[in-house]
């Protein structure tokens, strides 16, 4: 692909198909989300004030949990709508789901989930992705390439967010959560990454990946040594579901562009 290609690539161009939720979707859910919180668990917020107020915001969340799409979205001071695998948008969770606002993601290969998700930020609103792309430890030690590919195209400032206590020990990936529990979510500083002058498509994609990663990481273990609150121990790769709340897979974006 040459230089210009990738300049178009990257291009944030608003897609016409790629429709966006009505922002009625999420005022009617946000309370719910408090509830979830406050009411059911017991959820410690901090780090609020590192959201703007305005504009644009991906919201970038560890995945211990099948919750924590749900408790991100309870915690947050801004309405987000949160990408979520299309195998989840069936019966009445389904019903809730789109009518709440969430977007669905083909994991097999997805263009139109990412351009709405980057037509949601060209609007000025908030977008909710979970990068590790599968239940795990938390420790974000790798993140799929979706965010990076929507930092770069819509501009949108990126908020690392660090959910603890939705799973620990050695509860399995599928465990709820006992009601009451003590949980933790922190809202990071926020980053904004670009292209810079000369930088392929690629390369920059790739950077903005590393610096997601290593900001998202790095607040994760400050969450920990602030709260007390570990990790839970990793399943076998084998017996890893993929995220309820994650992103599309690494050929969904080679597609985008």
């Amino acid at each position: 692909m040459t230089d210009a290609g990738q300049r178009q690539d990257m291009s944030p161009a608003r897609d016409s198909d790629a429709t966006v939720p009505a922002r009625w979707t999420t005022l009617w859910s946000r309370p719910v989300g408090w509830t979830l919180n406050h009411v059911l668990y017991r959820t410690s917020v901090t780090g609020r004030s590192n959201v703007p107020a305005t504009g644009p915001v991906i919201f970038a969340g560890n995945h211990i949990s099948f919750l924590d799409g749900p408790v991100m979205f309870g915690a947050s001071p801004r309405a987000m709508h949160i990408l979520v695998k299309k195998e989840m948008f069936t019966g009445f969770l389904g019903r809730v789901l789109q009518a709440s606002g969430q977007l669905a993601v083909d994991r097999t290969g997805d263009r139109a989930a990412l351009l709405t998700a980057r037509n949601v930020l060209d609007a000025g609103r908030c977008v909710g992705i979970l990068p590790e792309g599968t239940r795990g430890s938390g420790e974000a030690s790798a993140i799929n390439k979706g965010v990076a590919w929507l930092a770069l195209n819509s501009g949108a400032t990126v908020v690392p967010v660090a959910i603890l206590g939705t799973r620990t020990g050695g509860e399995h990936l599928d465990a709820v959560p006992r009601l009451r529990r003590r949980l933790h979510v922190s809202f990071g500083g926020a980053l904004n990454v670009s292209r810079r002058p000369g930088e392929t498509g690629r390369v920059s994609m790739d950077r903005a990946g590393t610096e997601i990663r290593a900001a998202l990481a790095r607040h994760v273990q400050d969450s920990i040594q602030r709260t007390g609150q570990p990790l839970p121990d990793a399943d076998s790769p084998q017996e890893r579901h993929e995220a309820a709340a994650g992103t599309p897979a690494d050929h969904p974006i080679r597609k985008v562009q």
